[in-house]
């Protein structure tokens, strides 16, 4: 197991405090060479943004690897000042569903970050994997305030169960455990609160003994071999207790440096390591009328901002789950559901295109922003992994061959960018496993079905 996010520095911020308020700033350089620490590269983030029920296929895919840069296709249109830092790959394949044949939206979501099927045998309770986003949150949440972010536009309240299964895997992409659905935030204010709000006294934290990492190094690398050996249920149980593992020894070594920066701090020494080319934090305006669009983008605000400031690594954003959304602000009041039923008829297609299109625009809306704020030797965005996606291709017909997705940002430069790959073999287990490891997380099982992880994508 490569174990260097337990042996790098954590990566302490500057905050502002008052009032029992804490603002978290970004890396600003003058602070460094105050107090003589070296410059250090910013970390990776990873973000995930979610729309149901697919695409329209021709007004998504570009028609060629060759025109994707200068001539991309309607749906990419408002991603076009920043394509050359998007990578775009067809070939993806979703989670294939059978037994669960009936039940498409119920997985098109809950798939999305596990890459794999819920229990056949207990569908009536949540029982399917931790997902992508949470296992990077187990790696590198004790380094900062929040350990992930959920984010959604809708309540996650839909009820239906299509097979059987229980009604959270509609509305929930995100899983602390294969039982534990994470609950997403809807509200701007609260989740401005929960970022950057009042909070108690700092608990004052006993010295804590340090892991013989060593040692736990040799114990996790037995343990792969071991799993190899389990049935499936104690595969799992194995899992879940080196994910606890992990993410205590990742907590206590964080705590172990806080204590060391404490200590500096106090002889005068601090190691705060900021750049001062870095931009100031952006400002976030709650919006006071009822555009979804205004909603959205004030929620990619609070995306951009939990990363600027490093306040956390890892977020999801549910933009509308498979639950009757419609969208008034295109003109009409059909719901997103109903019109991906179109069997090819031009006014609903039009408008599932449309409807595509909005939700790209949102996304871009943040890409474009995080591709304008200076940090280290380039941009936010530089540092990032922003995944836009669907967790079907075609909401008609249900298919999962080909599943749309956008990825902005060059993960500190682990991507290589401004590419579309038109005949990429792979599923969307693969894809999540390269992520992570372009994420720089260190891996003993790939996500869900991966078999492989997907080379083409590297820088």
């Amino acid at each position: 197991m490569n174990n260097k996010h337990a042996h790098s520095p954590f990566s302490r911020r500057t905050f502002l405090r008052g009032a029992g308020v804490s603002l978290a700033l970004p890396f600003m350089d003058s602070l460094t060479r105050a107090t003589g620490a070296t410059r250090t590269r910013p970390p990776v983030r990873l973000g995930f943004m979610y729309m149901p029920h697919g695409v329209i296929m021709d007004q998504f895919w570009p028609s060629s690897p060759e025109s994707f840069l200068n001539s991309p296709p309607p749906a990419l249109e408002s991603l076009q000042p920043v394509l050359d830092q998007c990578l775009m790959m067809k070939g993806i394949s979703g989670v294939p569903i059978s037994p669960f044949n009936g039940a498409p939206h119920a997985l098109e979501l809950s798939t999305w970050l596990t890459a794999r099927l819920p229990d056949a045998d207990t569908r009536g309770r949540v029982n399917i994997a931790i997902s992508a986003d949470q296992v990077m949150a187990n790696f590198v949440g004790a380094e900062t305030l929040l350990p992930s972010l959920e984010l959604a536009t809708m309540p996650q309240t839909h009820k239906e169960n299509q097979e059987g299964l229980h009604e959270a895997y509609y509305s929930h992409c995100s899983y602390r455990s294969p039982t534990q659905p994470v609950p997403a935030e809807i509200d701007p204010r609260n989740v401005l609160n929960r970022l950057f709000g009042k909070r108690g006294k700092d608990v004052r934290v006993t010295k804590a003994s340090p892991l013989d990492r060593q040692m736990l190094d040799h114990v996790l690398g037995g343990a792969r071999d071991l799993r190899k050996t389990l049935a499936i249920d104690d595969q799992q149980k194995l899992d879940e207790y080196l994910d606890s593992v992990r993410f205590v020894e990742r907590r206590i070594a964080a705590i172990e440096n806080r204590q060391k920066e404490a200590a500096l701090e106090k002889a005068g020494a601090g190691s705060s390591k900021r750049n001062a080319s870095d931009s100031p934090p952006i400002e976030i305006k709650i919006p006071e009328g009822d555009l979804r669009s205004e909603y959205m983008q004030v929620m990619c605000d609070l995306n951009v901002l939990a990363f600027q400031t490093d306040t956390t690594r890892v977020s999801t954003y549910i933009g509308s789950t498979p639950n009757g959304v419609s969208y008034p602000e295109l003109g009409f009041n059909d719901t997103h559901h109903s019109t991906t039923h179109h069997n090819n008829g031009k006014e609903k297609v039009d408008k599932v295109a449309a409807i595509t299109k909005f939700n790209i625009d949102q996304y871009a809306y943040m890409v474009k922003k995080m591709a304008s704020l200076r940090e280290g030797e380039g941009t936010l965005l530089d540092n990032c992994i922003m995944m836009w996606g669907s967790g079907l291709e075609d909401g008609n017909k249900h298919s999962r061959e080909n599943l749309p997705f956008i990825l902005a940002g060059k993960g500190g430069g682990a991507l290589r960018t401004g590419r579309f790959l038109d005949k990429t073999k792979g599923n969307q287990g693969d894809l999540l496993t390269t992520l992570l490891s372009c994420a720089g997380i260190p891996l003993d099982r790939k996500i869900g079905i991966a078999t492989k992880e997907i080379g083409e994508m590297r820088g």
